[in-house]
């Protein structure tokens, strides 16, 4: 199925796996970008030199395109351009808007510079400063996320834009790839049905907490960071909920030393990082100390598989998946699904 996004970055396929962090790792892309879409690796969660191996890794498991995903405000995102320009990486997407020198940088390598976006407004800036494309999530999306619902948000920045929309935010089946299409968008970009394949690290124990979550388990809370934030309901979740201001600053202390030895960031480098992701946000100290180390809470998770001690992003479409699929076995159903929905709709079946 060709589209202008298909076209632009180079796969078979109008499908993008998310960078997610401590999941979006080279086994789970170089599935995804085998199977036909567009894998994205995540780069916050790793130093440079891990991510440069990650990058080699995933290019030796595969010779199609694939992405990175950078995060805009890190202070080393000049070197992380520079190495996956050295790399000859494909694709550069974002999670924050990046600088108009970035996508310069970017796009005089050749490289497709993706910037995610939550507002039509956002989408006009990084358009008018030269994006190739834009991912644009919806509230039913997991992670931190908006207000929006998809099917508000999307026919917005179609309308605003004169570039590829890729839709984000309550996809995982042929369904909705064909519905996002008919809204104009050009592919669909999906991070909790990518996780729950065989092909994601994400330990089992960890993935049978989403397959048993229905929808009323995925929740929006801003106790963790202070940001709205999207996740599986968990007792932790509903702890830091229920904790007073006092009880809050002296978990998140506590929480943070331990990143902090995990890590050996230094507490002025955990708080600076904290207010860095809380910018323009009334933040508490506890929630500056927990944004600091939220990507430990999310490995406690991922990696660790320690459900009770971490926290679980999740996009609200974990509470109707019920399935473990290959990446090649999952995009091979959607797009079957995909043009036999069309098939229906144009009267040719």
């Amino acid at each position: 199925m060709e589209t202008a996004f298909t076209r632009l970055v180079g796969v078979r396929h109008p499908v993008m796996q998310t960078g997610m962090g401590w999941v979006a790792g080279p086994r789970l892309v170089s599935a995804a970008a085998n199977a036909g879409a567009l894998g994205v690796l995540a780069s916050a969660t790793m130093t440079l030199d891990q991510l440069r191996a990650a990058i080699r890794e995933v290019a030796a498991r595969t010779d199609v395109p694939f992405g990175v995903n950078l995060r805009a405000d890190a202070a080393d995102a000049g070197d992380r351009v520079r190495m996956i320009v050295e790399e000859g990486v494909r694709v550069a997407s974002f999670a924050l808007a990046p600088s108009r020198e970035l996508i310069a940088e970017l796009k005089e390598a050749g490289v497709v510079v993706i910037p995610s976006v939550g507002a039509r407004r956002h989408a006009e800036k990084v358009a008018a400063w030269g994006a190739d494309a834009v991912v644009v999530q919806g509230g039913e999306g997991g992670g931190h996320t908006g207000e929006v619902a998809t099917t508000v948000l999307l026919p917005q920045v179609v309308d605003a834009v004169d570039l590829p929309v890729v839709a984000a935010g309550g996809f995982f089946d042929g369904r909705g790839l064909v519905a996002a299409l008919a809204y104009g968008a050009a592919g669909v970009a999906m991070g909790t049905r990518f996780l729950l394949t065989s092909d994601s690290t994400v330990p089992d124990a960890v993935k049978a907490r989403y397959l048993a979550a229905g929808v009323r388990d995925v929740t929006v809370t801003r106790a963790v960071d202070g940001l709205p934030h999207r996740m599986l309901r968990t007792e932790l979740v509903g702890s830091l909920e229920d904790a007073g201001r006092a009880r809050a600053l002296f978990q998140a202390l506590r929480r943070a030393a331990a990143f902090r030895r995990l890590s050996g960031l230094t507490w002025r480098r955990m708080v600076r990082d904290g207010l860095a992701l809380g910018q323009g946000h009334d933040l508490a100290w506890s929630q500056v100390l927990l944004a600091a180390n939220t990507p430990m809470l999310l490995r406690a998770a991922m990696v660790d598989g320690r459900t009770d001690l971490g926290v679980m992003a999740s996009g609200q479409v974990a509470g109707v998946i019920d399935d473990l699929p290959s990446c090649a076995e999952l995009v091979a159903r959607i797009m079957k699904e995909a043009e036999e929905v069309r098939e229906r709709l144009t009267g040719t079946r």
